[in-house]
């Protein structure tokens, strides 16, 4: 920004020097504006062209001084305008050589097809939880954006399998099609189910009757924002001590709390335990929501001591950031 003002202001006094040649030549030799500003161009440039009139001694005297006071003046100008568009093109270039680079070495990361006011929060969302992703956005502006906030982003169309490849989706483990219109998500999402048979995905889905087919299509799991915001609405007005409830359990103050799920890995310490012997809550102090057995949909909410844990089982927890961390490391 400081040297965006900086060029802002060499401009505004290149303007004033030619302002005061022109107005210079116009009253001491009395030309016209064009004669006028054409010998105030080839004496601030140097060029040598021939004056366009024979010049008086005033306007030689005015000549004089006016290539002292604009000759370094104008140098400086002129130099530091293309300085500033050449350094520009080039951290551009730089950038976009470097965010190339950064996508090409994606891992297991989630792709975020579309940076409308949906695809917005999912990327607040994973900012702030520090997970792996790339944004597939058409407009540059957008995109731009978010690079210089130092987020990867990509130019394109996101149904089109060379986007989809650019963004690494056969490495990636998620994808979110939160595009502008159903049409357009049902095709990104039939595109990325086709490329990787076992990607998770979810979708937006605007009118009520896209679900089924992005489903239909692919997609693990749909979301629609209206109706998303209008049980919340209804929530808030039928049982506002839960609603209340959740948002504390979430973020408390200054502690943060999370409902996060965690995957026992094979060949984990705590595969063949129980809850009780697990002493998840002893050691970390979360809490555990539920169970969901691999391979089932269904969970098992509020287990006793005795439910027994086995690989690939997913535990639902309730607790402090930290102590999420402290079970991943424990497992």
């Amino acid at each position: 920004m400081h040297r965006r003002v900086k060029i802002y202001k060499t401009v505004i006094l290149l303007i004033v020097l030619i302002s005061v040649g022109i107005l210079g030549y116009s009253l001491i030799e009395g030309m016209s504006f064009t004669d006028a500003a054409y010998m105030t161009v080839i004496t601030m440039s140097t060029v040598g062209f021939r004056e366009v009139a024979e010049l008086s001694l005033g306007g030689k005297l005015f000549t004089i001084f006016f290539i002292i006071g604009s000759l370094g003046t104008a140098a400086y100008a002129f130099s530091s305008i293309s300085y500033f568009l050449l350094e520009g093109e080039l951290n551009k270039a730089i950038r976009r050589r470097r965010m190339e680079r950064d996508v090409s070495n994606l891992k297991d990361h989630y792709i975020v097809c579309g940076y409308g006011q949906t695809g917005q929060i999912v990327v607040e969302q994973f900012r702030s939880k520090h997970v792996p992703f790339v944004v597939i956005e058409q407009d540059e502006e957008k995109v731009a954006e978010l690079c210089e906030q130092g987020i990867l982003a990509l130019v394109g169309d996101a149904s089109t399998e060379e986007e989809l490849e650019r963004a690494r989706i056969k490495h990636s483990r998620g994808l979110i099609a939160s595009l502008a219109t159903d049409a357009d998500n049902v095709f990104t999402v039939l595109t990325a189910r086709e490329m990787n048979p076992d990607l998770y995905i979810v979708a937006r889905a605007i009118d009520r009757a896209a679900h089924s087919k992005l489903r239909k299509a692919g997609a693990n799991n749909t979301i629609s924002p209206n109706e998303l915001g209008g049980t919340r609405m209804a929530a808030l007005v039928l049982k506002p001590a839960v609603v209340s409830f959740i948002d504390i359990v979430t973020r408390v103050g200054d502690v943060d709390f999370d409902i996060e799920q965690v995957v026992i890995p094979v060949g984990s310490t705590l595969s063949g335990k129980t809850l009780k012997d697990a002493e998840i809550r002893e050691k970390t102090g979360l809490i555990v929501l539920a169970v969901q057995r691999r391979g089932q949909a269904k969970m098992r909410f509020n287990p006793t001591g005795s439910e027994r844990l086995e690989e690939e089982d997913i535990l639902i927890v309730l607790g402090e950031t930290d102590s999420i961390r402290k079970l991943k490391a424990m497992i």
